[in-house]
């Protein structure tokens, strides 16, 4: 696919806070830092258009050189790009999170980011609701264009908007087929939350999921079985953010649309769902 054609091939999904956001994006958890430029400028060059990244993955600086490098840092380039990034759950709180934005900001190389997240709950440590007044400042500040939350849970969710009023834009949440929280999912489109699924392959274990479902599917429209659980994503409406330090799964997993499920394919991969995570419990877990 030519670069100029996997760019403008990605959909874009309408936020409710009317922004839009690239339905595909690229993944930067567990790139070190000195690794992550190279993988951010081919991603940019293949097209991508859409760059995932958080304070925990501790590769902002890295990213920041990639952008500043390609020129996507500024100008009318930077407005063609959707850059995220993530609170480390232990800057959580008002102050705290203005302190780190600013430092995430510069290490970033950017004058705003489109979306920042707050990474997880952390129910038993909540401080989401001072969190979320602080990012609502970035915002009106214009240095923050969308709110976003990961990991959270329907009993999250409904706390976050008690506390302040709002809806997150995108809950950003394990998904994949054989883990497609469903009622967590259909939560999030009754309050007009967009989902984005990170590990959207469930880390490559997806690929064999289903006694060989997803390979003979694959097989029938002569793509890749990764191919197939993205077109699945990209069918249901969801955000994916794809990891690849690879030039050729990059560039595959961004040509998802030159083919469509049947209705019978897709059924089969709703039929994988189960009932194990791959990665961690939002009721638990910290990403510090």
């Amino acid at each position: 696919m030519a670069v100029a054609a996997a760019a403008a091939s990605v959909p874009h999904i309408k936020l409710n806070d009317d922004d839009e956001i690239p339905q595909i994006g690229l993944g930067l958890l567990r790139i070190k830092d000195e690794d992550v430029a190279p993988v951010v400028e081919t991603a940019l060059h293949l097209g991508y258009r859409h760059i995932d990244g958080a304070a925990g993955y501790n590769n902002e600086g890295g990213v920041g050189n990639a952008l500043a490098a390609t020129g996507y840092n500024r100008g009318r380039k930077r407005e063609k790009l959707w850059v995220t990034t993530k609170l480390r759950d232990s800057e959580q709180g008002y102050d705290s999170a203005l302190a780190a934005f600013d430092r995430q900001l510069s290490l970033l190389r950017v004058e705003y980011v489109d979306m920042y997240m707050i990474h997880w709950p952390t129910p038993f440590d909540w401080r989401a609701g001072e969190t979320w007044k602080a990012f609502a400042k970035l915002r009106e500040e214009g240095r923050v264009r969308t709110l976003g939350v990961c990991n959270f849970l329907p009993e999250h969710l409904e706390r976050l908007h008690k506390e302040t009023g709002e809806w997150p834009a995108v809950n950003q949440i394990e998904l994949h087929p054989t883990w497609q929280q469903r009622d967590v999912v259909a939560f999030c489109k009754e309050h007009g939350i967009a989902v984005e699924a990170y590990s959207p392959m469930a880390r490559g274990a997806d690929l064999n999921a289903g006694n060989g479902t997803i390979a003979e599917i694959a097989k029938a429209h002569n793509v890749s079985p990764a191919q197939v659980i993205l077109r699945w994503h990209i069918e249901n409406g969801t955000i994916i953010i794809p990891k690849s330090v690879h030039e050729e799964r990059q560039r595959q997993n961004l040509d998802v649309f030159g083919f469509a499920l049947t209705l019978d394919e897709h059924a089969a991969i709703d039929a994988l769902d189960g009932p194990k995570r791959a990665g961690h419990d939002p009721l638990t877990f910290s990403y510090a």
